[in-house]
Formats: C-alpha cells, sequence, structure tokens
C-alpha cells in the first residue's frame, strides 16, 4: 500500500495555469484559480492540495483511480490522452490537464512543485548491478565522518539525517526523489547519495536532477527480463553518465563494462581498480583483521589508507569507489584521511544485508546476504569459503517475477562453494515458487554437492542450523536485511535476521534474550 512520502514544508502552492504554460499541457477541464502544493502517483498517496498524475501501468490505467484520488484531496489531474477517455465521469468544474508524455515531466515539475527556496544538495548517485545499496551506505558514512549533513536513498531505506523511511523502490519515483531532495536541503542537508536503478533511468525518474558526481560499480547478468541482453541493459546504465544527467563520473574496472563505460562516458571521468588495470586511483587490500579489512587507495591526489568492517575484496572496491567520488567533487585526501583514515578507524560502517553476519557469539556463524545474482553469488561465497574454517551451508533462494535465465547459473555458483546446500523461497511475488526452486536447482544438479528443497524459509534455516557443527558457517542468499516477503503480490513481515536467530537458539547456540542485529 501506498502513503504519502514526506515533503518539504516551506515550499509553497503553485498556479496550476502557469505550470501549463511552462509544460505545454493541453486542457479537458479549465484549471481556473487551483493551486497545488504536492504531486502523488497513486491515489493512496495524495495529500490535500496536490496534482494527481494519472499514468498508464502494467495492467491498470492511474485514471481509473481518480475518484479516489479527489476524495483523498487532489485538486487537479494531469495525465495523457489515453487516461483523459477514463475521466468522463469527472465534473468539468475539476481541472484535468493533458500531456502526451506526463511521465517526461515529472522530475521538472516536481522540482518547481516542491521548490524549498534554498539551494538542493549535491547529489551523488551510484549505478551498476550489484554494490549500488553498499556504495550508497559508504557514502553517507564518510560524509557523516566529514561532518558534512548528508541524506540518502537506496534500496534499504530513505535517510535525511536521523529520519529514516521505508519505501518499495530501490530509487523513488520522481515526485517522491524531489520532494526528498526539498525536504533535505531545507534541514541544511550538504550531500545527498542516490542509487540509480537502470529502471529509474529508464523510467526518467532522474530527470531533473543533475548529479555532482556519478558512479558505476560493475555490470552483470541481471534483469534481462526487462532489456532482453547485455547491450542494452548496459546503454540504460550509460544515460547516468551523460551531461543530462551529471556532471563528472567515476567507473570501476571492477566487470569487464568498466572500461567500456569509461570509454562511453559524455562527461568528465576517472577510474578505480587494482594496480595491474592501470586505472586513475588504484586499490589494494593490505591484509585481514579480524572482521576487518585493511585497504590503501592511491592516485593523483596522493594515498590514503583506510579500512572496512567486512571480509572481502568486492566491499573494498565498493567503499573506494564512494572516497573517490568525494575527491571528483572536491574533498582532498588529507581531509579523508582525517575522517576515515586507519588512525581515525577507517569507515565505521556495518553494511546491512550484505554478508551480514547475525549470529553474535554463537560458534556456528550466520549470515545473511542480499545477493541475487550470479555475479552477487560468487562473490560473497567466494569470500566466506576463503575464511571459513569448517564446513559451509548454503541457504539459497531468490526473488520472482524476474529474469529466469541467470537462475541456474546461481544453483551451480551456489552448489560449488557449499558443503551442502538448500534451495528455499525467497521472495516468489506472483511467479510459481515451486518453479523458481526448479529453475535454481536445474544448476544445482550440474554439481555433486549434496542437497535438498524445502520451501520454507523458516524451515530452511532451522535445518541448515541444525546440519551446521561449532566452526562451520552458514550463509543465507537471498533476503539479506529486507523486512518482508511478497508472496501473491502481497507483503508480509519477514526478517531472515529474526528467523537466523530464533533457530540458533532452539538449537542452544544463543541465549533467548539476545536481540536482533540493528
Amino acid at each position: 500500500m501506498s502513503q504519502a512520502s514526506p515533503r518539504p514544508t516551506t515550499s509553497t502552492p503553485k498556479a496550476l495555469a502557469d505550470l501549463a504554460d511552462v509544460f505545454s499541457w493541453e486542457w479537458l477541464h479549465q484549471p481556473g484559480l487551483t493551486r497545488v502544493s504536492g504531486v502523488a502517483l497513486a491515489s493512496d498517496a495524495v495529500c490535500e492540495g496536490d496534482l494527481f498524475v494519472a499514468l498508464s501501468g502494467s495492467t491498470r490505467h492511474g485514471a481509473e483511480f481518480a475518484e479516489g484520488a479527489i476524495a483523498a484531496g487532489a485538486v487537479a489531474l494531469l495525465t495523457d490522452p489515453q487516461g483523459a477517455a477514463l475521466l468522463s465521469g469527472v465534473s468539468t468544474d475539476f481541472p484535468i490537464a493533458v500531456h502526451p508524455e506526463p511521465r517526461s515531466e515529472l522530475g521538472l515539475l516536481s522540482q518547481r512543485i516542491y521548490d524549498p527556496g534554498v539551494s538542493l544538495p549535491d547529489v551523488f548517485s551510484v549505478t551498476g548491478t550489484n554494490g549500488k545499496t553498499s556504495v550508497v551506505f559508504f557514502l553517507d558514512a564518510i560524509a557523516r565522518a566529514l561532518h558534512v549533513p548528508s541524506a540518502f536513498s537506496n534500496t534499504h531505506e530513505r535517510r535525511i539525517g536521523d529520519e529514516s523511511v521505508k519505501t518499495p523502490l530501490t530509487t523513488p519515483e520522481a515526485p517522491e526523489l524531489q520532494a526528498l531532495l526539498a525536504l533535505a536541503a531545507e534541514r541544511g542537508v550538504s550531500v545527498m547519495a542516490i542509487e540509480a536503478s537502470a529502471q529509474a533511468i529508464q523510467r526518467q525518474r532522474l530527470t531533473g536532477i543533475i548529479s555532482r558526481v556519478a558512479g558505476f560499480t560493475n555490470l552483470s547478468h541481471d534483469h534481462l527480463e526487462d532489456y532482453g541482453d547485455m547491450e542494452s541493459y548496459f546503454e540504460t546504465k550509460r544515460q547516468l553518465f551523460q551531461p543530462r544527467l551529471s556532471q563528472q563520473a567515476v567507473i570501476s574496472l571492477e566487470s569487464e563494462w568498466g572500461r567500456k563505460m569509461l570509454e562511453g562516458c559524455g562527461v568528465p571521468a576517472v577510474s578505480v581498480g587494482q594496480p595491474d588495470q592501470n586505472p586513475t586511483w588504484s586499490v589494494e587490500v593490505h591484509g585481514v583483521d579480524g572482521a576487518e579489512t585493511v585497504f590503501a587507495l592511491s592516485g593523483p591526489e596522493g594515498t590514503l589508507s583506510s579500512s572496512v568492517r567486512a571480509v572481502g575484496d568486492y566491499m573494498v572496491r565498493n567503499a573506494a569507489l564512494a572516497l573517490v567520488m568525494f575527491i571528483q567533487a572536491g574533498y582532498t585526501v588529507d581531509a579523508l584521511e582525517k575522517a576515515v583514515g586507519l588512525a581515525r578507524g577507517g569507515i565505521e560502517l556495518i553494511v546491512p544485508g550484505r554478508l551480514e553476519k547475525v549470529s553474535r557469539t554463537s560458534p556456528i556463524e550466520v549470515f545473511v546476504d542480499a545477493g541475487r545474482s550470479p555475479d552477487a553469488y560468487q562473490k560473497t561465497l567466494e569470500t566466506l569459503a576463503n575464511q571459513s574454517k569448517g564446513k559451509m551451508i548454503v541457504i539459497c533462494g531468490t526473488s520472482g517475477n524476474r529474469d529466469r535465465t541467470k537462475r541456474s547459473a546461481m544453483g551451480k555458483i551456489a552448489a560449488r562453494f557449499a558443503d551442502y546446500l538448500i534451495v528455499a523461497d525467497d521472495d516468489p511475488r506472483k511467479e510459481d515458487p515451486a518453479q523458481i526452486r526448479a529453475d535454481l536447482l536445474e544448476g544445482v544438479k550440474m554439481t555433486d554437492t549434496p542437497y535438498e528443497e524445502i520451501p520454507s524459509q523458516e524451515e530452511a534455516i532451522a535445518r541448515a542450523v541444525t546440519i551446521a557443527k561449532p566452526g562451520d558457517t552458514v550463509v543465507w542468499m537471498g533476503p539479506g536485511s529486507q523486512s518482508y516477503r511478497d508472496v501473491g503480490g502481497v507483503r508480509e513481515p519477514f526478517s531472515a535476521r529474526t528467523e537466523a536467530l530464533r533457530a540458533l537458539e532452539r538449537s542452544g547456540y544463543l541465549e533467548s534474550n539476545q536481540e536482533e542485529p540493528s
């Protein structure tokens, strides 16, 4: 269910007629003296005084919900010709504007309506297949260490200062994003980090936002249900690195697509990678100390030594990308060294749901991870395999209504690293969960790894903990820190962290009064 997202409080209502002149709307019903104070795409997200924008959806048109939007307080409607044909029952006294492609207007329209009257924060945007969420967390952590007021928006949450808001999309729709930016500006935020999904770029949710710096993590097999092939997927991502959406870029050479992205940038760009890749900024891992990885970042402006609260080169690469983005935005290496250098304890952040240890003091280590692609499986499981002292039990699941072609590869990778594998449900959405498990098992059966199929997530983690012995590692791929699971299109509360703790408690490995990791 939708709900109104946080909005600025100092913006003033805008005359609908003036907006129509700016954006060249035609009128189905004239605007009169109507003024609007907000923008909503869902009828149950409407606030009093809103412009309800009715767009064509995958199964229904937003204009079908006009009555509910008006009842909720909408004072005007904007739609396309298809939507206009559905509004014959709306009173002629109610303003209705028509535009051939309303979605293309949303960013600039919302920006104008929510204008807080002060400068907006510098935006640092991040795209790629894997690592986006982590890089955004690192950007926020670095900003805080620099004592720079910050905000961020990623898959996990939206946060302005210390206020957190949960929302369902990796990148919010344009009205919500513009409202967040305006609210952040009101509260004195200087830097806002944004996770930019391919869908958000394609669906113009970032229109009107020009990032101070845009970062690229990597590209690997994912979302081909939307893009058909890797070239199309790449070209969608590449749009972020053009003058319409960013001023400069930092490109990781982690994947083979990095060099191609660097060459395809339409804005000034630098690269970050291993020394043998000849990057602008090179990153080298110097060692692992417990659950901390120490690294050095070297480039034209100098050398910075820091650390991350995680094991694995890929998390170091995410942190390095975030650091170079700050350098490109004008922050000095010296300032970053003083804020997050080794002498200051490195980057003090545990990324939620990304190779996150949730087992506390248990002699069996249990990790949850949000990886749902072959590349994510490879990186997470390889990292844990290299550090695990005993056997590794893997719980493997993935989302429904997503690219089926990647599932067999995911199952095969999981089986290759696991000593024992459990294939379970994860987030089936409206797809048959048995089909999802069958797709994963297709790859599992290409190996000799022992496995079993346990649909119930609760039973799967309980079984994994029962099989494990002290010194073994259990890794649960898929749910990460997600607070729900979507079954049949209905979101129900669910926490892999909580279920893992319960399983450890029931097996006697933890006291029952230990709290869930935060």
